[in-house]
């Protein structure tokens, strides 16, 4: 079995940082990936991913990325499901960083 993506986009939001129940810090983020086909208007679609960064990975994106940085990242999905009050089952996936590199960095975009 393989479990491994990659995507390389546009950081929409910030990294913010988090703490799991057992005092584990990480950082998640949005990123804006175009897809590789255009509309029938002509214009392309993006489609917007949370991506979550584990230790020395979210400490380096909380340094250093900005918004509309491009990066590139290597990683994994990971699913989730819960179900609601009214017995409604929801699937969720979400993208779990294991490396990034910076595509654009600060000073191009200054």
């Amino acid at each position: 079995m393989l479990n491994q993506c990659v995507l390389v986009g546009k950081v929409k939001e910030l990294p913010t940082i988090k703490q799991t129940n057992n005092g584990n810090t990480y950082a998640q983020l949005i990123l804006e990936v175009d897809r590789n086909f255009r509309n029938s208007d002509g214009t392309l679609s993006s489609d917007l991913f949370q991506v979550t960064l584990w230790k020395g990975i979210a400490e380096t994106c909380l340094n250093l990325c900005k918004l509309n940085d491009v990066i590139a990242l290597k990683g994994r999905l990971q699913a989730s499901v819960y179900e609601s009050e009214k017995n409604k089952t929801y699937y969720n996936a979400e993208v779990i960083a294991e490396k990034v590199s910076f595509i654009t960095s600060r000073i191009e975009n200054e």
